[in-house]
C-alpha cells in the first residue's frame, strides 16, 4: 500500500466475542490482508484494513467477500452477515457503527445462534419442461395456428401462446413449492422462497437450519431429489451465513 493511497477499514461480518480475535488472511484485489476483531462489549465486527475506495461487485470480489465469512464461520458459528462493499474511514467510524447497532445484535445472535443458511434452486429440465408444456391441448392448437404465419401476422397469437405457456410454469412452480419447499420447510427455523433467476427455475429457496440438524436436512434434499431427478436439477448450496434471515444493510453515512 503506497503511502499516498488513503487507508480504509472494510467490514465482513459481525460475531460475538468478548476478545480479540485474529482469523488469518484473505487475498483481495492481489493484495493478502489479515482479517482482524474491532469489539464493543460482546459483540465485533470482522474487518481488514484496505485501501479506501469502492469495491465493485464483480466475480472474483464477491468471491473474496464469501470466502472471509467462510473463514469465519469454521472457527465462530454465530455470524451476522454483512453486505458486500463497506469501506469506513477508520476503526473507531466502525466502533461507532456496532456500538450503535449493538441493541440489534443482541437481539439477532439469540435468534441465529447455531444456525446455518442452506440454499436450494430446481431447475426444470428442457424436455420435461417442453413436454409439460405441449400436452395442453390448448398450447397445441395455438402452435398450429401460428405455424407458416409471418411472425407480424401472428403477432396477438404469439403473445397468447406465450402467456398459456407461463401459466404453466408457474403451475409448476407451485407443485415444486407444495411437494418440495412445503416438507423442508418444516425441518426448517425459518425458510424464504426468493424470486426465480430464468424462465426455468422452479423454485429459489433459503432455509435457516440448525447446525445439528445439517445432517438430517441434507437427507431430506437427497430423497427429494430422487424423487424428482428425471424432471429438474437441484442446486444445493452451503452452508452460508444467514444472509436471507439478517436484514441489516450497512451504508457507509451511517458511521
Amino acid at each position: 500500500m503506497s503511502q499516498e493511497e488513503t487507508k480504509g477499514i472494510y467490514i465482513f461480518c459481525g460475531i460475538q466475542t468478548e476478545h480479540d480475535e485474529i482469523f488469518g488472511e484473505i487475498k483481495m484485489e492481489g493484495e493478502n490482508r489479515e482479517l482482524f476483531t474491532i469489539c464493543y462489549k460482546d459483540s465485533a465486527f470482522v474487518a481488514a484494513e484496505v485501501p479506501m475506495k469502492i469495491y465493485h461487485p464483480n466475480k472474483d470480489n464477491l468471491m473474496m467477500h464469501q470466502n472471509a465469512v467462510s473463514l469465519v464461520m469454521k472457527q465462530n458459528q454465530t455470524v451476522i452477515p454483512v453486505s458486500f462493499g463497506n469501506v469506513f474511514h477508520s476503526k473507531e467510524d466502525v466502533g461507532v457503527l456496532l456500538e450503535n447497532l449493538y441493541p440489534q445484535f443482541q437481539k439477532l445472535f439469540p435468534e441465529i445462534k447455531g444456525k446455518i443458511e442452506l440454499g436450494l434452486k430446481v431447475i426444470g429440465k428442457k424436455e420435461w419442461l417442453e413436454s409439460q408444456v405441449n400436452q395442453d391441448s390448448k398450447i397445441e392448437k395455438m402452435a398450429k395456428a401460428v405455424q407458416g404465419k409471418s411472425e407480424a401476422a401472428s403477432y396477438y397469437e404469439r403473445i397468447q401462446l406465450g402467456g398459456a405457456a407461463q401459466k404453466i410454469i408457474t403451475s409448476l412452480q407451485e407443485d415444486v413449492k407444495q411437494e418440495v419447499f412445503n416438507p423442508l420447510k418444516e425441518l426448517a427455523e425459518a425458510s424464504k422462497v426468493n424470486d426465480p433467476i430464468g424462465e426455468k427455475m422452479l423454485l429459489n429457496a433459503a432455509f435457516l437450519v440448525e447446525r445439528d440438524k445439517e445432517a438430517e436436512f441434507d437427507k431430506a434434499i437427497n430423497e427429494m431429489h430422487e424423487k424428482w431427478k428425471d424432471k429438474v436439477e437441484f442446486n444445493y448450496s452451503g452452508p452460508w451465513a444467514a444472509y436471507n434471515f439478517v436484514n441489516i444493510r450497512l451504508k457507509v453515512e451511517d458511521a
